[in-house]
């Protein structure tokens, strides 16, 4: 059978070694490489030789007994975690490798709730236990305090599974039937086995066990163990589905997409339907295993293969019959603007980053056509570090990056109408939409009530388009537009005079028109955090959120431990992980997550610093276009809602 499976870890766990390892013990690599050495088979980029980290997920192909495994290792630093989510989306099961000097750490509980919302099976190695410090059993009691109790520890054995008392009642407790049986019968190892495999995949039970990998020390008997515990059951009968987890372009620009193959089959020459109503002819199908490839003619349900010739599909797109979009969890707080040699020009090179942001969707590149500046969403400050290297190494390009700002959004806290108006001479086109306030984290959204014999069912999806087709500035900032439901609710063409662009003209009025009627909302992002101190030191932790703007829930204490949780504004918990570890000398951990949007705790303060003026926005008016004695002439929005052609009062039933 076909298994994907992905090593995660917090950074500087030995993730990269334990896959090496994997690959060597089946025969896919001659030898073991090392990170330190700059030889791993996976870490085979440049930039990540240089760094010693995982920037890419990788994936490579082996082998044992009768099944095939593709693996992939993620990157294990926070910057990165985009790259890792993608890898996740697609897994079958997931390793996470653990220090067992350090044990849990941040990154580490940010891998476990990513698996846990995609409800990947999950297992752990405790690894590097050759180390000074290092303490298996503290560790599996960590893991089981800060993770889950359903984590149990597996001493290693020549068959994988060291059936030990302790393993034998821990499988009974989960399992009625199997406890009932034990009473009466005993221990039976092949039942035992076949529910233990049942609560792996269904993520009830979480095996973990110990080693070093770097010493080749439990490795092959966690193999063993992790290869009967893991089934798959894809059906290549079925009809085609899949989904795109990965963008590359090669040195000749060559768009490749990744996919994994959920259900039937693709073979070359294939004419493939994906994503919103594309159909492209696949040319070449791909297997990769490492940066090598193999062309193959038909792939099967459970492979990961890389495919030619799909030229519009985006990361997440539904393949074939499957045309749900897949949407990620995380996603940037920060933005940075490129700064450019002065011989390069930043329209030129806009396309370079377009192609890097089709590889990594979270980059968000945004044009800003008045200052001619580039713009793009980050994680942290290593990424914009990567970032350059990159665009020197593939494109040429030196760029700098200013520091990395907040971003900033917007929405409304009341419900409005907008009106816009198009029709300077010989265009025609009127729209009456609804704002209202969604749900946070929501985004914007598009519904219709506009009956048919006013406009027709086509022109009500094209304002549609136009609602959704690009992010629309707030009036405060400038900053994107989040969590407000669009309904159009009346709109007029014209038989003759109406043209394509017409309505988008209308639309972005009608938007900035209820815009200036609204209350609006600055938006921060904020990081829910979990804070682990000592007893004694809980005082200045609580003191430091109070003034951080943060928001506590009740304290929690466990022994000598406190575990502080709540949320607070990214802007002034960003830097807090490096104070904390100056004041408990290493011992605090912290552990941040994107906690979502919410009111901006200093709204003024942040508007006059970004100094926008709404009245000068290049790409929106809120004012409308009227016709009068052959000629177009414009009116502000205080007015033009009076001479809109459409009764207003209707508009408001």
């Amino acid at each position: 059978m076909n298994k994907t499976i992905g090593i995660l870890a917090h950074v500087d766990a030995g993730k990269t070694t334990f896959s090496e390892q994997l690959l060597f013990y089946t025969k896919s690599i001659k030898q073991r490489g090392r990170v330190d050495h700059q030889n791993s088979f996976l870490d085979n980029h440049d930039i990540e030789k240089q760094r010693g980290i995982t920037v890419f997920a990788e994936q490579a192909n082996f082998q044992y007994n009768d099944n095939r495994y593709t693996l992939i290792d993620t990157p294990g630093h926070i910057d990165f975690s985009p790259e890792m989510e993608r890898a996740i989306a697609v897994l079958d099961a997931a390793i996470i490798v653990v220090s067992a000097v350090e044990g849990v750490e941040a990154h580490t509980e940010t891998v476990w709730q990513l698996l846990r919302k995609h409800r990947i099976p999950t297992f752990f190695f405790i690894n590097k236990i050759d180390r000074t410090g290092a303490s298996v059993d503290r560790v599996v009691k960590q893991l089981q305090q800060e993770l889950s109790n359903d984590i149990v520890y597996i001493e290693a054995a020549d068959s994988g599974l060291q059936w030990s008392e302790t393993l034998i009642e821990q499988i009974a407790e989960r399992d009625e039937g199997l406890l009932d049986t034990y009473m009466e019968h005993g221990f039976e190892q092949q039942r035992w086995l076949e529910v233990m495999q049942q609560l792996v995949m269904t993520g009830d039970l979480y095996p973990s066990f110990a080693g070093s990998a770097l010493h080749d020390i439990g490795v092959e008997s966690f193999l063993k163990a992790f290869d009967r515990l893991t089934v798959t059951a894809y059906d290549a009968d079925l009809p085609l589905t899949g989904r795109v987890y990965r963008l590359r372009y090669d040195q000749n620009s060559t768009r490749i997409t990744f996919v994994k193959l959920l259900s039937g089959k693709l073979s070359v020459r294939d004419e493939l339907s994906y994503g919103d109503h594309f159909k492209d002819k696949v040319t070449q199908i791909r297997r990769y295993n490492g940066m090598q490839f193999e062309a193959v003619s038909t792939a099967y349900a459970g492979e990961l293969v890389a495919v030619i010739g799909l030229a519009e599909a985006r990361i997440g797109d539904g393949i074939g019959e499957l045309t749900e979009r897949f949407e990620y969890e995380l996603q940037p707080t920060l933005r940075s603007k490129i700064v450019f040699e002065q011989q390069i020009n930043p329209k030129e090179a806009l396309k370079y980053f377009r192609m890097l942001e089709a590889e990594d969707p979270s980059l968000h590149v945004e044009w800003e056509e008045k200052h001619g500046d580039i713009q793009l969403h980050v994680m942290g400050k290593i990424q914009l570090e990567v970032l350059k290297q990159i665009a020197d190494d593939r494109f040429g390009l030196l760029v700098h990056f200013a520091p990395p700002e907040i971003l900033y959004k917007e929405t409304i806290a009341e419900e409005v109408i907008g009106y816009g108006h198009f029709e300077p001479l010989r265009h025609y086109a009127e729209v009456h939409l609804r704002l209202e306030p969604a749900k946070r984290g929501e985004g914007v959204s598009y519904a219709s009530i506009c009956h048919v014999d006013e406009l027709s069912d086509s022109l009500q999806r094209l304002v549609g388009q136009h609602v959704l087709e690009r992010e629309h500035h707030g009036l405060l900032t400038g900053s994107p537009l989040t969590d407000v439901k669009v309904t159009l609710l009346r709109g007029r063409d014209h038989n003759k005079h109406t043209h394509g662009g017409d309505f988008r003209e209308a639309t972005l009025r009608a938007i900035r028109q209820g815009l200036e009627k609204a209350q609006n909302v600055l938006l921060e992002p904020y990081y829910q955090f979990k804070i682990i101190v000592q007893s004694e030191q809980i005082g200045r932790v609580i003191s430091d959120i109070q003034r951080a703007n943060g928001e506590l829930d009740p304290l929690i204490t466990e022994g000598e431990r406190a575990v502080v949780t709540g949320r607070a504004p990214v802007a002034t918990i960003l830097d807090y992980p490096s104070e904390l570890a100056s004041f408990t000398q290493g011992k605090g951990k912290i552990h941040l997550s994107f906690g979502g949007y919410a009111p901006c705790h200093n709204t003024s303060e942040v508007i006059e610093r970004i100094g926008y003026n709404k009245d000068a926005d290049p790409e929106y008016t809120s004012s409308s276009i009227f016709c009068a004695k052959g000629a177009g002439y414009s009116m502000q929005w205080q007015e033009a809602e009076q001479m809109m052609h459409i009764e207003i009062q209707k508009a408001r039933l």
